[in-house]
């Protein structure tokens, strides 16, 4: 196998088994597993956001998960900073980055690239801040209709995170953010060669293994993950508060519900993700091979995806 800048990615809906088989290609080829799941990034939910073990980490180098603290609003533009960084590393230490996730938007901007928008300054996103806390979202929607209507015919009036992020653009740059959406993208890692697999189970096969999983979690301590976060009084907007089963669970700790209805529900919420995964990974992203069932470990299904990367 010709390792020169070669990037695995595994892609996948949660609980198909994505995890297991990037490690087992990891072991197979020398390589390392890097983190391209939004929720993997926070270090407060190990359980709800099912990072991988003590044990897994031990058989080979794990990189980008449990990097954040609840408390931070991470974006994809920092994730692919890193991630960036740690596949280059990699590649200098003679290792295949091995990379898997579940957030399309993180593989997208990783594997075609990214619009050219830039990083608007502290002083800027503290007037839109100030701006939102006095009028409200819909007062920032009617001022992005009046410099952006393109942007805001697009974005809902209750969007309150892209309305920002529009009305923050346009007051750092002077230039609306649909005109800088419409510039080249603008690659990262320009001599990468992707090998993309991807994992587009049956919905019914999917559906049975997102609710064990919920299961498995409660059993694990995902309850007690979530106590834990309704102690710091955390803004419950934040990434890591609106995670699978922290806003059900944490309507259960604050006494809204009853456990069984917050797993129910926690159960419909992750079935009903997981599906729009699916959906997105079977039209958007294209991939040298696709597995048409959840992964679980095999050794013959690694060596013919292997032989495939040969090829």
């Amino acid at each position: 196998m010709d390792k020169d800048n070669l990037v695995i990615v595994i892609a996948g809906p949660t609980a198909s088994g994505k995890s297991q088989l990037a490690l087992d290609i990891a072991l197979s080829v020398g390589g390392a597993v890097v983190n391209a799941d939004s929720m993997q990034v926070y270090r407060d939910t190990p359980v709800l956001s099912a990072c991988p073990t003590a044990e897994d980490k031990a058989l080979v180098e794990h990189c980008l998960y449990e990097i954040w603290d609840a408390s931070k609003n991470g974006s994809v533009v920092e994730w692919l900073e890193s991630a960036v960084f740690e596949i280059r590393r990699l590649w200098a230490a003679g290792k295949v980055p091995v990379v898997v996730g579940g957030t399309g938007l993180y593989l997208d901007n990783l594997i075609n690239g990214v619009t050219p928008v830039p990083e608007t300054s502290e002083a800027v996103r503290r007037q839109v801040k100030e701006m939102l806390a006095a009028e409200g979202v819909n007062a920032l929607h009617e001022r992005l209709s009046e410099v952006d209507p393109e942007t805001a015919l697009r974005l809902s009036r209750n969007d309150t995170t892209r309305v920002r992020r529009a009305l923050e653009v346009f007051y750092d740059t002077g230039k609306p953010l649909s005109v800088w959406h419409k510039l080249p993208m603008v690659q990262k890692l320009p001599e990468a060669r992707f090998e993309v697999i991807k994992i587009i189970p049956p919905k019914e096969e999917l559906d049975v293994r997102c609710y064990r999983r919920f299961d498995r979690m409660i059993e694990l301590g995902a309850v007690d993950e979530v106590r834990a976060l309704a102690a710091r009084g955390l803004d419950k907007k934040l990434p890591a508060m609106r995670a699978l089963g922290v806003p059900e669970l944490l309507a259960y700790v604050e006494g809204n519900c009853s456990l069984e209805e917050a797993v129910s529900l926690g159960k419909l919420h992750t079935r009903q993700y997981a599906k729009r995964q699916r959906t997105w990974f079977n039209h958007k992203l294209p991939a040298e091979k696709v597995l048409t069932s959840c992964y679980k470990k095999n050794e013959t299904v690694v060596k013919n995806l292997l032989n495939d990367v040969k090829k």
